[in-house]
């Protein structure tokens, strides 16, 4: 599998994490484990169809999808001939560019939207990133929840170790309000989000760590209970023990 990122344009990097493409260049179908990480994804299918949501949704070639936020990890098939291309947009940061009812509807799921959605395919192809930049800086709006953006960046900061208490209380907003934004334009609660992120942290440090430190004192070093709280965690987003990682 080959697989490679590029940054946006500096205009919409408060918006858009990265453009992706993932070609499988190996003689016979791979499979890919995607694990969560708080973003939705749109998909750009300029190769063979593609079979993801471990096996239940099938991308078809021209065809563009929105990948919801994931809570657990997924598979997807990659043939020989797919070719995907990928929009990574930041948590909440969707909504910036397209109007849609709520993420929540979304969430651990791939659907297919319209065409009219999708940039041009063809110019995809010719242009590439250059064209996606152009394209997604037309489309750029005002935020719709704009409270959003520094509440996320504050659970980054904290690693994920923070209550959903603490975060309204530090971003004068409502544990109601909260949850309402977040399921709209991230498509999880902000207890979910906490928890992916405070993962995405202890997987990093867990691929890392060295001979000296044990399961535990990182269990606990993210904020973890134990060491079976963070092995219960590890498995839910991973499908695999912290050891097996």
């Amino acid at each position: 599998m080959n697989y490679k990122e590029t940054k946006p344009h500096p205009a919409i990097a408060d918006y858009i994490d990265a453009f992706w493409t993932t070609t499988n260049d190996e003689r016979s179908a791979v499979f890919e484990k995607i694990l969560p990480d708080g973003c939705v994804d749109i998909i750009l299918n300029l190769g063979e169809d593609c079979k993801t949501d471990n096996g239940q949704f099938n991308i078809k070639n021209g065809e563009i999808c929105l990948v919801g936020t994931m809570r657990h990890f997924k598979m997807t098939e990659l043939k020989t001939e797919t070719k995907l291309l990928g929009v990574r947009f930041k948590p909440s940061a969707f909504s910036a560019f397209y109007k849609f009812g709520s993420l929540h509807e979304a969430t651990d799921s791939t659907i297919t939207l319209d065409k009219e959605l999708s940039p041009d395919f063809n110019r995809v192809i010719t242009e590439s990133i250059g064209y996606l930049n152009q394209f997604f800086i037309k489309k750029l709006k005002p935020h719709p929840a704009p409270i959003l953006m520094p509440v996320i960046a504050d659970i980054k900061k904290q690693k994920g170790i923070i209550s959903v208490v603490e975060l309204t209380n530090r971003h004068f907003t409502t544990v109601r309000q909260l949850e309402r934004h977040f399921k709209q334009h991230v498509g999880i609660s902000p207890k979910e989000f906490i928890n992916i992120t405070r993962f995405q942290f202890v997987h990093a440090a867990i691929q890392k760590k060295s001979s000296k430190k044990s399961m535990s004192e990182i269990a606990f070093e993210h904020g973890y209970y134990d060491h079976a709280h963070l092995a219960n965690a590890i498995k839910s987003y991973t499908g695999v023990t912290p050891n097996e990682l």
